[in-house]
């Protein structure tokens, strides 16, 4: 029997790394994985850590090259590699532009190429705009066709009130669910 294989693209939520890379560790126990980063994740050092660190660490994982270029992430799609593309942490800019079928990284590539042949995309979101700016592209999303989100909640609504973070911790779960074409419920929690 085939291995599933997951395409697992991180956009620049940096100060969600740490928990997104636990999610990988424990996924890369059952599935094989595709590792794709944002140009800013792929190349930013921030507070939260060097980017070559958590490139490292993220091949380290998969035992897989990360896809950082948008030619590398076109051929998910028409070669079919992945049953399933996570995006996580998936900023409330990809959001936007996965609304508007922008297609200028190679995350957003990954997305569009996986959903030209019809197979899911799970969004685990991770946006200080979601209950604002976002919002609107999080309800396109919503009501787009082999999209599926990871529960979100808000992380400090005092400090960030219009903030929205996927629950992390149900990224596995999601994954198996999305596997059987069923939305994990509820997406708001």
């Amino acid at each position: 029997m085939k291995k599933v294989t997951l395409g697992f693209a991180m956009c620049g939520s940096f100060c969600t790394f740490s928990k997104v890379i636990e999610q990988m560790k424990k996924l890369s126990e059952e599935y094989r994985i595709v590792p794709i980063m944002s140009n800013n994740a792929y190349t930013i050092d921030t507070r939260f850590g060097k980017a070559k660190d958590f490139v490292k660490e993220v091949e380290d994982i998969t035992k897989e090259k990360v896809i950082h270029t948008i030619d590398g992430a076109e051929p998910l799609g028409p070669k079919e590699i992945c049953d399933l593309l996570l995006i996580a942490p998936c900023t409330g800019n990809t959001l936007g532009k996965l609304s508007l079928g922008i297609t200028d990284s190679p995350v957003t590539m990954a997305a569009k190429s996986h959903l030209r042949i019809k197979r899911p995309v799970l969004l685990s979101v991770a946006t200080n705009d979601g209950l604002g700016a976002s919002a609107q592209n999080i309800g396109k999303l919503l009501n787009t066709k082999y999209i599926y989100f990871v529960p979100m909640a808000q992380d400090d609504y005092v400090k960030k009130p219009n903030s929205l973070v996927s629950k992390f911790e149900l990224i596995p779960k999601c994954v198996e669910l999305v596997l059987k074409g069923q939305q994990p419920q509820p997406i708001f929690g």
